[in-house]
């Protein structure tokens, strides 16, 4: 496909490590994908806390994978949405004008720009039509972390006493809803102003963490997600059942 069917597209760049105010609107060249790559219009993009944490390099560690000094990829962004513009000649999955979504992570970032290129054999599948690109830009970090959380680390199972803390945010809102898809009892913590919205996930109780400490109520757990982490490991301890997770 050629580049000259396309024009220059908007994209959020940044040179060095910082706050907000390093980041910059800017005119670059539109990508042309690969032999096995596919080019995509983005129409949404979701900001999770990975994205501000490699913006500030914070934790120091991630610069041994962003780059030591400054950042290897100027284009931040790892949840998109939007339609297949382009095709490389031998892809097969996808077709021009398809709607897909997915993690762009693993091939440079990029997801704060007008378009991508990802190879087709990464994190990039079909959108459901049941989805807008807004809801489905906001899947694939915070979903995909809850079910590693809950399934492939927590090993969750139907009948279990499930704490959820943070559990309005990106992440403890999808983890509420996969808890109870799992069959478990599940125990929201938040804020006042979120405790409507996290009982419309499922949840069976809440805790307001403003008025009540879990860590303090003599309460015990099979799996404690804490996908907000404010609490020691002891802490955490102390609410979890002799064989809890």
């Amino acid at each position: 496909m050629s580049p000259k069917l396309f024009s220059n597209l908007s994209a959020v760049v940044y040179y060095e490590y910082g706050s907000p105010d390093v980041l910059q609107l800017e005119e670059i060249e539109t990508p042309v994908p690969a032999d096995d790559e596919i080019l995509i219009k983005i129409e949404a993009a979701s900001v999770n806390s990975g994205d501000w944490h490699i913006l500030r390099a914070d934790p120091f560690m991630i610069r041994a994978v962003s780059g030591p000094l400054k950042p290897k990829h100027r284009i931040l962004g790892t949840d998109v949405s939007g339609r297949v513009e382009a095709v490389g000649s031998s892809v097969s999955r996808f077709h021009i004008g398809d709607e897909v979504f997915g993690d762009v992570s693993r091939c440079g970032f990029g997801a704060f720009a007008e378009y991508v290129c990802v190879p087709e054999k990464e994190a990039i599948i079909l959108k459901p039509d049941s989805l807008t690109f807004e809801q489905a830009a906001a899947v694939p970090s915070a979903a995909v972390t809850a079910l590693q959380a809950l399934r492939n680390k927590g090993h969750i199972e139907p009948g279990q006493n499930v704490l959820i803390n943070g559990a309005s945010g990106g992440v403890g809102s999808y983890a509420v809803q996969l808890a109870k898809s799992f069959g478990a009892e599940v125990t929201g913590v938040c804020s006042t102003g979120k405790v409507d919205m996290v009982s419309s996930l499922g949840a069976d109780h809440i805790i307001d963490y403003t008025k009540e400490d879990f860590s303090q109520n003599g309460l015990q757990y099979d799996l404690i997600h804490a996908a907000n982490g404010y609490h020691s490991i002891s802490q955490y301890k102390g609410s979890l059942k002799p064989n809890g997770t």
